[in-house]
């Protein structure tokens, strides 16, 4: 761990009556400024993070990458080089206008922001948390955190938290996958002892499986193509997968069906579907069609007992909570105003608190 000490003189000859600035800084791009075709340049080598830290070093004493699909960020403290330069030098790439540099209290208010999910494409999201507090463990393994990096992150980090807690940010699900379980608890009301059957095996059909279990359902069949990666879903969530060649067998045991898979051709058509509606003797079916392009055929919401949602469907839904979502913005934004202010008191408290022994050094 790097802990950054001025020596007693330094702090004295700054400035003899004022503390010194806040020595923080973020540089950085994200889905606002820059496209994918960009942002994958700026991308973490898997196997390069240590000569990217060492690169970084050389312009600050304490570093911490923070890169998502959506953002790659470098924070500083102890900076004493160009952060553009900082940037460029460790992607290797001359980046100009994608960037984004922020100092000082900007820089913590940006990161406060990051971490309570107000910076995301989806406005409230969960996944940043765990992210930020992933490279801050990263940045302590490659030695580049001390007292004032540690003390920023954490602070964002505990900030985060409390705007989801406060203002329910977070509540209501944004992502197509979750807005399918959420219109299938609508539609069925309580989902638990409900038996759900998921197409695909994918990240979407993941994503679907970790809501299908939140919402309390139990029995989840995984049908793909490539058995293997059906039963390693099913084996990771506690479901059961049925051969791809048995999917007609096994629709009428599921109450909901959700498509999340790629085809050239329709995989459940409306005769299928009829013939699970038959040995379903007159319970319903729900069918949920997430995929892109579709792969459940339009007829099946011609027959009686089938109900077909696609993505337009759930797009409404999504919405709707993106909508919700931003009703709380103005208490999230109350929230972070009020913990940089926190973290600048700290600052300057600490900085008193240097100076005196500065000074109690240098008088003995």
């Amino acid at each position: 761990m790097i802990l950054t000490c001025p020596t007693a003189q330094s702090l004295l000859d700054a400035a003899p009556n004022q503390p010194r600035t806040l020595d923080f800084a973020v540089v950085g791009l994200n889905h606002q400024t820059a496209p994918v075709s960009v942002r994958e340049q700026a991308a973490v080598p898997v196997q390069g993070a240590s000569v990217l830290y060492g690169t970084l070093r050389d312009y600050a004493d304490e570093v911490m990458v923070v890169a998502t699909c959506n953002r790659t960020e470098v924070y500083l403290a102890g900076v004493h080089g160009s952060l553009e330069a900082a940037f460029n030098r460790a992607f290797r790439g001359e980046f100009g206008e994608h960037l984004y540099a922020y100092r000082e209290r900007d820089a913590v208010h940006h990161l406060y922001r990051v971490v309570a999910g107000l910076d995301s494409l989806m406005v409230g999201e969960t996944q940043i948390q765990g992210q930020v507090k992933r490279a801050l463990a990263e940045a302590a393994g490659y030695g580049t955190t001390g007292t004032l990096l540690n003390k920023i992150v954490q602070g964002a980090l505990a900030t985060g938290k409390r705007v989801r807690s406060e203002t329910g940010l977070s509540d209501r699900v944004v992502s197509v996958s979750s807005a399918a379980v959420e219109l299938a608890r609508e539609v069925l009301g309580d989902l638990q002892g409900r038996t759900a059957l998921i197409l695909g095996a994918g990240e979407t059909a993941e994503l679907t499986m970790t809501h299908l279990k939140a919402a309390g359902v139990s029995d989840v069949l995984v049908v793909n193509r490539t058995e293997e990666r059906a039963r390693s879903l099913a084996d990771r969530w506690g479901g059961r997968t049925c051969p791809y060649q048995e999917l007609q067998r096994a629709l009428p045991q599921a109450d909901v069906v959700i498509a999340s898979a790629a085809a050239p051709h329709w995989v459940v058509q409306g005769e299928d579907a009829a013939q699970a509606l038959q040995r379903r003797a007159g319970r319903p079916l729900f069918f949920f069609d997430i995929s892109m392009p579709r792969i459940l055929a339009p007829d099946i919401a011609k027959l009686p007992g089938a109900y077909l949602y696609n993505l337009d469907d759930l797009n409404s839904i999504v919405a709707r909570n993106l909508e919700w979502r931003r009703s709380a913005l103005p208490h999230a934004e109350a929230i972070i105003r009020e913990s940089v202010a926190e973290l600048m008191r700290w600052h300057l408290t600490r900085e008193a608190q240097l100076r005196r022994h500065a000074a109690a050094v240098l008088a003995g």
